[in-house]
C-alpha cells in the first residue's frame, strides 16, 4: 500500500512546486514575505515585471563583451599611448549618426523659446562657434556664415561646438524624450510655453519640483493615495543621454560583433571594417572610398568626374556605409567628443569592466528642510561628495578622481621618492616651483577620436586618440550621444 501511495505524493509535490513556480515568475507574490504583488488590499507595493528598456529615437543597441582595447597600429610617435589591453563593456545604446547641425538648431529653438526672454544668455552659451572654418590662409568665410543654418546642411554634422555644449545638449535631448514619452502616453498635456527655470526636467518632475498639466493622472495602489507621478520603478522613463566613454566608442566602432563565431573574433580590425584598405571590396561598390579623409596632402576628396569621397569637407552623416552595429562614420567625416579625461593610457591605468577616467561623484544639493532644489535652468542642484560621505568606504573615499594615480616613475623629488602629489592624484605635479603649468595635461582636457574630413587615414583606426581642451572646439569635431542599457545585455 506503502508503494502505491509514493508515486501519487511524488506528482503531487511535483505539480505543488511547478504551480508556486508560476506564480512567483508572474512577479504576483513576494517570495519574501507571501504578500500580493500591485494588490491595494496588501497596501499596494508595485512592482512593474517583464518590462524591457525601450529604444530611444536614434538609437540603436551595442551589444557588450569582452575585447582588446587599445593601437592596433604601429607606435609611429613612440607615445607608449592606448597600450592594447582586455576590458569588458557592458551593453548600451548609440547614436546611428553623428548629431546633425537641424538636430542642433532644435535645441537652439527650443533653448531660445524657453529662456530668450529672460536669460539670452543661456542661448549664446549653447551656440556653436562658426568662427571654427576661419583659416588665415584659405577662403572658408562661406562655412561660416552657411555651414550651420544652410539647409543644404541640415544632414551634416555640427561642429563647433566644444565638449560642455555636447554634454548641455545631451541633458536637453533626455528631458525632451521624456517629456514627449509621457505627452504620447496620454499622462501630461505637451505643453510649448514653458519659461526660465519652469521647464519639464525629468529628475524634477520624479522629485515633484516640476509638474506638468497632467491629463490621466498614474493611478495609485496605495490605498492611502489616489494617484502619483510616474517614477524610475515603472519602466517608461528612459535613462539620460550622455556622451560614450571612450571604451564604449572604440568597441562600437570597431564593430567586432561581425567578426563573432561562437566566442571567437576571427579577425581583429584596423578600421570599422575588415582588411587594411580604405576602398570597398564588394564586387559591387569595389573601390570607392569606405569614410571622408584626407588621401594625400591637398587632395581632400579626388579629382573632377571621379570624385573619391565626395567630400570637400563633412559629408551628410549617414553617408558610405554602416559597420556591422550599424553606425556610420565611426571613421572619418569628423571626429567626436568622448565623455573621459585625457591621460597617456597604459594597460594598468583602467578597471577590467567599463573602463573610464572622469568620475566626480556628487549628491543632490537639499534646503534645510531635505528637500532637493532646482537652479536658474530647471536642473536639480548637485553638489560633489564630502570625505564626511565616503567615510567607512572602501571603493571610493572623495568626490574628485578625474587624476587619479597620476604620475609616473619620472614623478620623484630631490630624494628619488615618488612625489605625495603623484600619490594624490594632484594637479601640482604638473606645475614648476612658481606654479607655472609644464605639461598638457590638465582635468580639463577631454579625448576625441574617429578622424576626420581633414586628417589622414592613420586617424581613423578607432584605437587612435587625441585631445583637446573641454571649452575648444574645431571645424572637425562633432560629438553623438549614448545611454546605459539596463537589464539583459541582448535586448530579449
Amino acid at each position: 500500500m506503502m508503494m502505491r501511495l509514493i508515486p501519487v505524493m511524488l506528482i503531487t509535490l511535483v505539480a505543488w512546486g511547478c504551480g508556486s513556480k508560476d506564480v512567483t515568475s508572474s512577479g504576483k507574490v513576494s517570495t519574501t514575505t507571501g504578500w500580493d504583488y500591485n494588490n491595494p488590499e496588501n497596501g499596494g507595493f508595485e512592482v512593474m515585471t517583464a518590462s524591457e528598456q525601450a529604444t530611444g529615437p536614434g538609437l540603436t543597441l551595442i551589444e557588450g563583451g569582452t575585447f582588446t582595447m587599445g593601437k592596433v597600429q604601429d607606435d609611429i610617435l613612440y607615445e607608449w599611448n592606448n597600450v592594447p589591453r582586455r576590458v569588458t563593456i557592458s551593453s548600451f545604446y548609440m547614436d546611428f549618426t553623428e548629431v546633425r547641425n537641424v538636430d542642433y538648431r532644435e535645441y537652439i529653438n527650443w533653448l531660445s523659446r524657453v529662456f530668450g526672454m529672460n536669460n539670452p544668455q543661456v542661448v549664446r552659451a549653447a551656440m556653436p562657434d562658426t568662427l571654427v572654418w576661419r583659416d588665415p590662409m584659405a577662403y572658408n568665410e562661406p562655412y561660416v556664415e552657411y555651414y550651420y543654418r544652410h539647409p543644404s546642411f541640415n544632414e551634416y554634422p555640427v561642429v563647433g561646438v566644444n565638449w560642455l555644449q555636447a554634454q548641455d545638449y545631451c541633458i536637453w535631448r533626455t528631458d525632451r524624450v521624456n517629456e514627449m514619452i509621457m505627452v504620447e502616453m496620454g499622462h501630461i498635456e505637451l505643453s510649448t510655453d514653458q519659461q526660465d527655470e519652469r521647464n519639464f526636467n525629468t529628475e524634477a518632475y520624479i522629485y515633484g519640483l516640476y509638474t506638468p498639466n497632467i491629463i490621466n493622472p498614474q493611478p495609485s495602489l496605495n490605498p492611502n493615495v489616489e494617484s502619483r507621478l510616474i517614477n524610475i520603478e515603472d519602466g517608461i522613463l528612459l535613462p539620460r543621454y550622455r556622451l560614450p566613454t571612450e571604451a564604449e566608442w572604440e568597441f562600437a566602432a570597431l564593430g567586432l560583433i561581425g567578426n563573432t563565431v561562437d566566442e571567437l573574433v576571427w579577425e581583429r580590425r584596423t578600421y570599422p571594417w575588415n582588411g587594411h584598405n580604405v576602398r570597398n571590396d564588394n564586387p559591387r561598390e569595389m573601390g570607392k572610398m569606405r569614410a571622408n579623409f584626407v588621401r594625400g596632402k591637398g587632395d581632400m576628396m579626388g579629382v573632377a568626374g571621379s570624385l573619391n569621397d565626395a567630400g570637400s569637407i563633412t559629408v551628410p552623416v549617414s553617408s558610405y556605409w554602416p559597420n556591422d552595429y550599424g553606425l556610420y562614420c565611426m571613421a572619418g567625416n569628423v571626429n567626436e567628443w568622448v565623455q573621459d579625461v585625457y591621460r597617456p593610457m597604459t594597460s594598468q591605468d583602467v578597471s577590467d569592466f567599463r573602463p573610464f577616467r572622469g568620475n566626480q561623484f556628487d549628491k543632490m544639493s537639499v534646503d534645510a528642510n531635505g528637500s532637493p532644489v532646482i537652479d536658474s535652468l530647471g536642473r536639480l542642484q548637485r553638489e560633489p561628495i564630502t570625505e564626511a560621505d565616503a567615510e567607512g568606504r572602501f571603493n571610493y573615499r572623495k568626490s574628485d578622481y578625474r587624476n587619479y594615480m597620476d604620475g609616473d616613475k619620472e614623478s620623484v623629488n630631490e630624494q628619488g621618492e615618488r612625489s605625495q602629489a603623484a600619490y594624490n592624484g594632484s594637479e601640482s605635479m604638473y606645475l614648476n616651483q612658481t606654479g607655472e603649468r609644464m605639461s598638457l595635461m590638465s582635468d580639463q582636457v577631454r579625448v576625441y577620436k574617429g578622424g576626420s574630413w581633414k586628417d589622414r587615414a592613420f586617424w581613423m583606426s578607432p584605437g587612435e586618440r587625441r585631445y583637446l581642451i573641454e571649452t575648444e572646439s574645431r571645424d572637425d569635431l562633432g560629438f553623438r550621444c549614448a545611454m546605459t542599457r539596463v537589464g539583459t545585455p541582448t535586448g530579449f
